[in-house]
C-alpha cells in the first residue's frame, strides 16, 4: 500500500496499463514520465535587444514554422510543445516548434534560432543556433526562475547568449519574462470509476516538487473542463490578489543612470585627473560605474501611460585642478523623469562651479514599450534610451554634440508603501554595483581607461548597449582640450577657463 501511495495520481491516470504490473514493484524511471503535448512558450529574449535590431541595426525578426511575434516588435511565441512530465521529480521537459531568423542590414549579421527547449528541472531555455552556415545544438540562452504557475517567470541571459546576440554585457543580464502554458484542452479520461485520478493534465501547474499537492485539491470530479480551467489562477501567488490603483502618487523609487561612460572615464583619467562623487541619496557602482538615485516622488497613470518622477541625490564631476581650483566642476541633481506613451525627457538641476540652472532638459527618452505595467505594485522600465538635447550639450560645455547617445536608463517606482523595489542596474553597463562609496578616483577603472587623452574607452561600449553609435569620444571642445593637455600640460586649463568666461 505504501508503494501505491508513492505513485502520483497523475501517473495512475496517464498510465492506466500500469495496474497490470501490480503493487509489488516500484515504478521505473520510464514509467514515471508522462507524455505532454499542446504547449506554447512565449519569450521576448530582451526588450532592448529587439529595439536595437529594429532601429540601430536596421534589422528584422522573421518567425516561421509555428513561431510568431506580437505586434509592435513584441515577444515571440513558439507552439506545438511536446515532452514529458516526471511525476517523481515534478519536472517538465518540453521542445517547441518554430523558427526565428534575426537579420541586420546595417551590421550584416544573420542568426537563426530553432528547436527551443524548456526544462523546468534544470531551469533553463536552450535553442539550436545557426550562424555563418553552421548550427550549434542546444545552446543555453537563459536560466529561468521556475514558478508553479509558469507565467511571467524571470529569466537571466547566459554567457552563451551574450555571444549569440553580440554583446558580452548581456551575460548575466535580466532577460524578458517567460511564460509556458498548455493551450489545448485536456483529453477526457473515460475512467469514471476513479474520479480522483482525472487530473492528468495538471502538470501545467506543477513544475516544482513542492506543487504536488495542488492538483489533487483544485479539480472537481463533477466539474466540466470549462469550470476547471481557471482554478490554477489563484495559486499564482497571494501578492497578486489586490491590484494597485490605476493612477496615484509614487511611494518610492530608484533610477539607474551612468550619464555617459566615456565622460566618467575622461574625468578620472590621466588628462582631467579628477574624481566623481555621488551624494545626497545617490551612489556610484564600483569600478567608476554608473549611479543610482533614490527616494522617488511623483505621480503615475498606467491607463494613460504617463509617469512623472523626481529622484533624490546628486553627482559631481571635478577635474583639471590648477592652483587649487578645478576648471571642470559640474554637478547634476534633482533628476526628473517625464514619460508619456514611452517617450519623454530627463531633466536635472545643473551647477557649473556652484552656479545652478534649474530643470535643464538634458535628454530625450525612448522606452522599449509605451505601456506602464505594474507587477507586485512596482512599475519597472529597463533599457530606456537617452539622447542628448541642445540644452544638454550646452550643459556639458560642448563636450558632446546634441543627438549623442547617453547611457541608457533603468527605473523602478513603487506604487504602494512597502512594495519591494528590485535591486536593479545603475545603467552604466559596467561595475558590479557593490561599491556604495559614490567616489571614483583617477586610475581606478581599468575598463574605462582613456586612450590618447580623448576620453574614449578601451573595451567599453555605450553603457553596455548594442545601440552605440560610436559617439563615445567627446567631440568639439573636449577633443581639442585633451590634445592641448598632451602637448602643453596646463594649456587645457586655460582653454576651459576661457570657454567658461565666454559663457558667462
Amino acid at each position: 500500500m505504501s508503494a501505491r501511495r508513492r505513485r502520483s495520481l497523475a501517473l495512475a491516470a496517464a498510465v492506466a496499463t500500469a495496474a497490470a504490473l501490480g503493487a509489488t514493484a516500484a515504478p521505473s524511471a520510464s514509467a514515471a514520465e508522462i507524455p505532454l503535448n499542446g504547449y506554447e512558450l512565449t519569450w521576448g529574449i530582451k526588450a532592448s535587444y529587439r529595439t536595437y535590431v529594429a532601429t540601430y541595426a536596421k534589422g528584422s525578426f522573421t518567425p516561421a514554422a509555428g513561431a510568431s511575434q506580437a505586434e509592435n516588435n513584441g515577444a515571440f511565441t513558439f507552439t506545438g510543445g511536446t515532452g514529458t512530465y516526471d511525476s517523481t521529480t515534478h519536472a517538465m521537459a518540453l521542445g517547441f516548434q518554430g523558427e526565428l531568423t534575426i537579420t541586420s542590414e546595417a551590421h550584416g549579421f544573420r542568426i537563426g534560432l530553432s528547436d527551443l527547449k524548456f526544462d523546468s528541472g534544470k531551469g533553463e531555455i536552450t535553442a539550436d543556433v545557426e550562424r555563418d552556415g553552421t548550427t550549434q545544438d542546444d545552446v543555453p540562452l537563459a536560466t529561468v526562475t521556475v514558478t508553479r504557475a509558469m507565467t511571467d517567470m524571470a529569466t537571466t541571459l547566459t554567457e552563451e547568449a551574450g555571444d549569440v546576440f553580440g554583446s558580452a554585457t548581456y551575460a548575466g543580464a535580466e532577460g524578458d519574462q517567460l511564460t509556458v502554458v498548455k493551450k489545448t484542452d485536456p483529453e477526457p479520461e473515460p475512467s469514471a470509476t476513479e474520479p480522483a485520478t482525472t487530473p492528468p493534465a495538471s502538470p501545467t501547474a506543477e513544475p516544482q516538487p513542492t506543487g504536488s499537492a495542488t492538483p489533487t485539491a483544485t479539480p472537481s470530479a463533477t466539474a466540466s473542463p470549462t469550470t476547471q480551467a481557471p482554478t490554477p489562477t489563484p495559486s499564482a501567488g497571494a501578492s497578486e490578489t489586490t491590484a494597485p490603483a490605476a493612477k496615484g502618487e509614487i511611494a518610492d523609487g530608484t533610477l539607474g543612470w551612468g550619464v555617459k561612460q566615456s565622460f566618467r572615464a575622461y574625468v578620472v583619467g590621466p588628462v582631467a585627473k579628477g574624481k566623481v562623487t555621488a551624494s545626497g541619496g545617490a551612489t556610484q557602482a564600483g569600478g567608476n560605474g554608473g549611479f543610482t538615485f533614490t527616494g522617488a516622488t511623483g505621480t503615475y497613470d498606467t491607463e494613460a501611460g504617463t509617469l512623472q518622477a523626481v529622484y533624490q541625490g546628486a553627482v559631481n564631476f571635478k577635474g583639471h585642478e590648477h592652483d587649487g581650483a578645478h576648471s571642470l566642476d559640474l554637478t547634476l541633481s534633482d533628476l526628473r523623469i517625464d514619460l508619456g506613451q514611452g517617450k519623454g525627457t530627463l531633466s536635472a538641476d545643473v551647477a557649473d562651479h556652484g552656479e545652478t540652472t534649474q530643470d535643464v532638459v538634458l535628454a530625450e527618452l525612448s522606452a522599449p514599450s509605451a505601456a506602464l505595467t505594474a507587477k507586485d505594485d512596482v512599475i519597472t522600465l529597463d533599457a530606456v534610451n537617452a539622447t542628448l538635447t541642445e540644452a544638454g550639450a550646452k550643459a556639458f560645455g560642448g563636450f558632446y554634440a546634441a543627438g549623442a547617445e547617453l547611457d541608457p536608463l533603468s527605473l523602478a517606482v513603487a506604487l504602494t508603501e512597502g512594495a519591494e523595489l528590485p535591486s536593479g542596474s545603475d545603467g552604466s553597463g559596467g561595475g558590479d554595483g557593490t561599491d556604495g562609496s559614490g567616489t571614483g578616483n583617477g586610475g581606478t577603472d581599468a575598463s574605462g581607461s582613456t586612450a590618447g587623452g580623448a576620453g574614449s574607452t578601451i573595451g567599453g561600449g555605450l553603457g553596455g548597449s548594442l545601440a552605440s553609435t560610436g559617439s563615445d569620444v567627446p567631440a568639439g571642445a573636449l577633443g581639442a582640450a585633451a590634445g592641448m593637455a598632451v602637448a602643453a600640460g596646463a594649456g587645457v586649463v586655460l582653454a576651459l577657463r576661457r570657454r567658461r568666461a565666454t559663457a558667462e
